[in-house]
This record gives C-alpha cells, sequence and structure tokens, in this order.
C-alpha cells in the first residue's frame, strides 16, 4: 500500500481528511518535534486507528507532506507516484497521486 494509500484510507475510517487531522493535532499541541507515541495512542482513543494508518498521520504531523525519494516511481509495494502527499482529501485528489 503506498502512503498516499494509507492517508486515503485514513480519510475513509475516519471521515476526516489528512489536512484536517493536522489541524486537530496542532489543537492538541501536536507537531513537528512529537514523539509518535502519544499521537499514536491519541488516533487510536479517538479514532480507532491502528499502528499503520497512525504512522502515517505521524508523519504528516510531524514533518509534513513532503516523502522521500526512496519509495517513489518505485515497483514495490510502497511505491508513490510523488515526492509530496495529498492532504486535501479524496474528493479534491487530483489524478496521479
Amino acid at each position: 500500500m503506498s502512503f498516499q494509500a494509507y492517508l486515503d484510507a485514513v480519510e475513509k475510517k475516519t471521515g476526516l481528511t489528512p489536512r484536517r487531522l493536522i489541524e486537530i493535532a496542532h489543537e492538541r499541541g501536536f507537531g513537528p518535534g512529537t514523539k509518535a507515541a502519544p499521537i499514536l495512542t491519541w488516533l487510536s482513543e479517538d479514532y480507532g486507528l491502528g499502528r499503520g494508518h497512525g504512522m502515517a498521520i505521524v508523519h504528516v504531523i510531524t514533518k509534513g507532506n513532503s516523502i522521500g525519494t526512496k519509495h517513489v516511481g518505485t515497483a514495490n509495494s510502497h511505491s508513490d507516484a510523488k515526492d509530496h502527499l495529498w492532504l486535501e482529501g479524496v474528493a479534491t485528489k487530483p489524478e496521479g497521486y
């Protein structure tokens, strides 16, 4: 599953876009420098997210929408088409993400 697919699945499960989850996280005091554990606990307790989907959200909360080029355009199962992620939601996602 690509990184973007994880974010899309989180939106489907929670009803919230990744951008909105980032906003809520910032309201709760989470952001760059926050360790994964408290964010994962919050996501699990409030939204029922498991570790894999939670870690995708942890990444965008703490590091933004950029991803390393290691998996971009590769043939492996975690390949993404772009080196940045679409956070505005599935309904507005341009083709090619």
